[in-house]
């Protein structure tokens, strides 16, 4: 048995870092905008499962709560409708509500829509005045209510991220169900 020489030429060796360099410049294009497109996705999978989460606690407690967004720090929170017995009037924090408050990223910019019933109604038709806005908390405050009876506010959430990656949260009034609909990038 002969002793093999394993090596490689300078001129291989230049090859397969062409070839990586080559690889590298088609890759790295493509995955521009995977972690801004991950965060969006993320913040909208956190605001469902909270709207999901005030929804069934309104049918459980059979009370009236709603989810306001701070969108100026980036923060949510559950409340529910002050009984008689209670300090003040309006809404309460929900402490008892485990996951009822969070943050979301600052660099998602939230904008609420009042919505439609109607599903034909053009979304960009809908004003945004107003829509939500509760004016004692100021106007970075937003607010989708829950009923007692399953239902919610027909309002739709847009969520856009730094790189103008856009989806919206659309919440069906009769069922307070939220689906996810990817929007055209801006």
């Amino acid at each position: 048995m002969g002793s093999e020489k394993f090596g490689f030429t300078l001129i291989e060796l230049m090859v397969v870092i062409v070839l990586i360099g080559i690889m590298t410049a088609i890759i790295i294009p493509e995955m521009k905008g995977t972690y801004e497109d991950a965060l969006l996705r993320s913040a909208a999978r956190k605001l469902v499962d909270v709207f999901s989460l005030a929804n069934s606690h309104a049918i459980s407690v059979n009370q009236l709560h709603r989810v306001r967004l701070d969108r100026k720090n980036g923060r949510y929170f559950i409340e529910r409708a002050a009984r008689e017995d209670e300090k003040g009037r309006g809404f309460v924090p929900g402490p008892e509500i485990p996951g009822g408050g969070g943050a979301i990223d600052t660099r998602i910019s939230i904008e609420i829509l009042k919505g439609a019933e109607d599903p034909t109604d053009p979304i960009e038709q809908r004003t945004t005045s107003g829509s939500g806005n509760d004016s004692r908390n100021g106007k970075n405050d937003a607010t989708v209510s829950f009923y007692a009876d399953g239902t919610a506010d027909a309002q739709e959430i847009r969520l856009r991220d730094r790189e103008g990656f856009r989806l919206a949260l659309r919440i069906n009034p009769i069922t307070a169900r939220v689906h996810i609909v990817e929007l055209a990038r801006e």
